[in-house]
C-alpha cells in the first residue's frame, strides 16, 4: 500500500494570526486571509494535511483542554466551509519548562505523525513561520518551508539570511497559498516526468 502524501502544518501564524496572550476560544482564532482556501486545494489536490502545534497555554494554566478542542472544532468548521478538512490536529500542551520531546523544536510529535501515517518524514514537507518550527522540521527530517505570514512576516533580510542558515534546505514562500502552489507545481512536474 502507498503511503499518502502528507503535508505538517504549524497552526498559529500559519493558519492564523498569531496571538502572544494564546487563543482562549473560537472568537480568537482569527484565520489568515487565503490559508483555509490553500488548505482545500492541497486536499483537492490528494494532499493529507496534519497539524502540528505547540500549545503551552495548557500546561501553564491559561486555557484547559476542552477549550482547545473547542479552538479546533471551530477551525475544522471554517475549512469545512471552504471545501477542505484537516486529517488530524496534533498538539503539545506541555510548557517549556516540562522538558518533554513533543514540543516543538524536538522532533516527537512530527514523529508521532510520521508513525500513525506510516511515511518517511524526508517525503514530507512542513510549513512553519519560526526558526523553532524550521529546527523540528530539521530535527525530524521534514522537508522545511518557512511561509512569511505570520511571524516570520517582519522578519529583516538579516534575519532570514541567519535562519536560513541553521536550516539551509528552507523554502521560503510569502503564505500559506504560495506554498501551497509550490506543492502543486513540484506534484505536475514530477508526474510530467514519470
Amino acid at each position: 500500500m502507498q503511503a499518502p502524501k502528507l503535508v505538517i502544518l504549524g497552526r498559529d501564524g500559519i493558519l492564523n494570526r498569531f496571538r502572544e496572550d494564546h487563543v482562549k476560544d473560537p472568537k480568537e482564532w482569527d484565520p489568515i486571509p487565503g490559508a483555509l482556501e490553500a488548505v482545500a486545494r492541497l486536499n483537492h489536490s490528494g494532499w493529507h494535511v496534519v497539524v502540528a502545534t505547540n500549545q503551552a497555554g495548557i500546561g501553564r494554566g491559561m486555557i484547559d483542554m476542552a477549550s482547545v478542542n473547542t479552538v479546533h472544532q471551530h477551525m475544522n468548521k471554517l475549512l469545512m466551509a471552504k471545501g477542505g478538512r484537516f486529517d488530524a490536529v496534533f498538539f503539545c500542551p506541555h510548557a517549556p519548562e516540562d522538558l518533554c520531546d513533543c514540543r516543538k523544536p524536538l522532533p516527537g510529535m512530527m514523529k508521532d505523525i510520521g508513525l500513525r501515517y506510516g511515511v518517511e518524514l524526508r517525503n514530507v514537507p512542513m510549513a512553519a513561520d519560526t526558526l523553532r518550527d524550521l529546527l523540528a522540521a530539521q530535527a525530524a527530517g521534514c522537508q522545511p518551508h518557512l511561509v512569511r505570514s505570520g511571524r516570520a512576516e517582519h522578519l529583516s533580510e538579516a534575519e532570514l539570511a541567519q535562519w536560513l542558515q541553521a536550516v539551509p534546505d528552507t523554502q521560503v514562500h510569502a503564505d500559506l497559498g504560495a506554498f501551497a502552489e509550490y506543492l502543486m507545481r513540484r506534484d505536475a512536474v514530477a508526474k510530467a516526468g514519470a
